[in-house]
């Protein structure tokens, strides 16, 4: 979500240290569905989003390369079964795998986004493992010899030796669109159907090696490839992405399956989505672990004062955690509780 001029840290801090309005409350036993129907998660979707708005970048894919290096530290302070917040794509796959939460919202203030989020759903459902999955994503046809269990590295290795495959394509978008209109009857406008195509068909035409710079009016060749974040490490040697193992992919396959990823347009700062998602936290007595912001905050620096409002509206577990972008010259630095630099990092 960062700007592509920036060399990207992450950052987790104590939710709860950072914004003093947001109240923290113990978690007790909550009342969110094990699953939703499909008509309950199309409601939520709708319901819950604001008008879209704009972003200056295409964001397909992920320009966060040490998105991982926090997840050994969010593990240990985080119990599964919470509830999950993201912004953007793919990255929150891995983050919702390693955490293990019980339902996730995702924001984005573009309509795009979910429309993609939603491509993804469609192609978790389809496929029953990584390698059909991956295959899929990119109309890649994978050969027999890659093995029943390969490691994340020679998935992409063996996809990226492989070429486009037009029929591929044109049979999973058929089959994209089948599944989300047909089978689960969500009311999808014609642009969204065009948009879903427009989409599939930068990950056909990228393939594996592709970044958050393809396919955009700004390119810049310092953002890690689709291939390099699904290889990637926290540091400590784990590879925690969601196409790592066949662990990872199933969690976020049942998910999908239940409709319990479920992609909101909303502006962080905005008069409704996040609102409305708190709202109905706290009707189901369910609270916040983990909030993924990125770098969201950069852009919202007019905005600053409706941006803490949404938060303050959240319900938030004593152990609760962002997970941001935060540089070292942050204009957060106002905030008493958030340091100008945290040891060791630049940012």
């Amino acid at each position: 979500m960062r700007r592509r001029d920036c060399i990207i840290g992450m950052v987790a801090v104590l939710a709860g240290a950072l914004t003093s309005g947001m109240a923290a409350q113990q978690r007790a036993s909550d009342t969110l569905p094990a699953q939703y129907t499909d008509a309950e998660f199309w409601n939520l979707v709708t319901d819950f989003s604001e008008r879209g708005g704009s972003f200056p970048y295409e964001n397909f894919v992920s320009n966060e390369r040490d998105y991982q290096v926090v997840l050994p530290d969010v593990k240990r302070a985080i119990q599964p079964g919470g509830v999950y917040l993201g912004v953007a794509p793919e990255q929150n796959f891995t983050y919702i795998a390693a955490i293990q939460p019980k339902v996730a919202f995702i924001f984005d203030i573009r309509r795009q986004n979910l429309i993609e989020l939603l491509m993804y759903k469609a192609l978790f459902e389809m496929a029953p493992d990584r390698i059909e999955f991956a295959s899929r994503l990119f109309s890649r046809k994978v050969p027999i010899v890659v093995g029943p269990t390969p490691s994340a590295n020679e998935l992409m290795n063996t996809l990226n030796a492989a070429k486009p495959d037009a029929q591929l394509y044109a049979e999973t978008l058929q089959a994209i669109r089948s599944r989300l209109v047909n089978q689960h009857h969500f009311a999808l406008s014609a642009d969204d159907l065009q948009k879903i195509e427009y989409i599939f068909k930068v990950f056909y035409q990228g393939g594996p090696r592709m970044d958050y710079a393809y396919a955009s009016a700004s390119p810049n060749s310092s953002v890690p490839s689709f291939h390099n974040l699904m290889v990637a490490t926290d540091g400590r040697g784990k590879n925690w992405a969601f196409l790592a193992n066949d662990e990872n992919y199933r969690f976020v396959r049942t998910m999908q399956q239940k409709n319990l990823i479920i992609p909101i347009v909303g502006d962080f700062a905005g008069p409704k989505a996040i609102k409305a998602v708190a709202q109905y936290l706290k009707d189901h007595n369910a609270s916040v672990s983990v909030f993924y912001i990125s770098n969201v905050e950069d852009y919202l620096q007019s905005t600053w004062s409706s941006w803490l409002a949404n938060l303050a509206a959240l319900p938030v577990d004593n152990s609760g955690l962002f997970i941001r972008f935060a540089p070292q010259n942050t204009f957060l630095r106002p905030i008493k509780t958030v340091p100008a630099r945290w040891p060791g990092r630049t940012w």
